[in-house]
């Protein structure tokens, strides 16, 4: 399921740059980060949706490629966003 849009709303004004900034990879990754958190509640409930699971790995692996490039280009927003998700720094 997708994000509602109140709530996409809320994440892309928490972390975007500029008032029409969407795409940034601190928004994309607080994007994925809830879509992480979502599909990781319904495999609790249901364990044996493997299409699911497949679907959550590759948003984690999205997730970690983003959060590398924007360790590299910008060190400081890196930190900011990984403290306010609560996103564990694998370095």
């Amino acid at each position: 399921m997708a994000l509602d849009s109140a709530k996409k709303s809320e994440l892309i004004a928490k972390f975007q740059n500029s008032d029409k900034d969407t795409g940034s990879p601190a928004v994309q990754i607080a994007l994925l980060t809830e879509r992480i958190a979502y599909l990781t509640e319904h495999l609790k409930a249901n364990a044996k949706d493997h299409s699911s699971r497949l679907g959550l790995l590759k948003l984690v692996g999205q997730r970690r490629r983003l959060m590398r490039y924007l360790k590299r280009k910008d060190a400081k927003k890196y930190s900011e966003v990984i403290s306010a998700l609560n996103i564990r720094d694998r370095a």
